[in-house]
């Protein structure tokens, strides 16, 4: 990925999986604690990484995560093949949700997702395509906390 890594990870997201969601999220933060990055780091990003991976078992048709270690950031990627989303301000109220009935029934859709993720980034970009996908690029800083 980046020559400057440390580590990269990778992970498959199985789509409407709800015993596995939260894996790969589980996985960075134990990673993260054995190399002993700061505590408030690895909350961060098991946040967003738990959120996005959340998403993508609810929203997307599976997907997969790159996460990328380097000297200076962790980096992100979660990228899907799901429908889109179609209004990127909208999603990003708190609140908001397009999620199903039944994945609101296991008490997920609470429309905090994308919200949450921002708030625990220190950058976030999102590209979106209707019909083909979305890539979610998520970065935490290591320093300057």
């Amino acid at each position: 990925m980046n020559s400057d890594s440390i580590l990269t990870l990778h992970y498959t997201v199985v789509p409407d999986d709800f015993s596995r969601a939260g894996e790969a999220s589980s996985d960075v933060k134990n990673t993260l604690k054995h190399l002993r990055v700061s505590p408030d780091i690895i909350r961060r990003v098991a946040i967003a990484l738990y959120e996005g991976e959340i998403n993508m078992v609810i929203h997307a048709q599976g997907g997969t995560i790159d996460v990328n270690l380097t000297p200076n950031q962790i980096i992100m990627v979660l990228k899907d093949s799901g429908p889109g989303i179609e209004d990127i301000d909208k999603a990003m109220e708190e609140g908001y949700s397009t999620a199903s009935a039944s994945a609101r029934s296991l008490g997920f859709g609470a429309g905090m997702g994308l919200p949450n993720i921002k708030k625990c980034s220190d950058d976030m970009n999102i590209e979106t395509v209707l019909d083909v996908g979305t890539t979610l690029t998520i970065a935490i800083n290591l320093s300057n906390e």
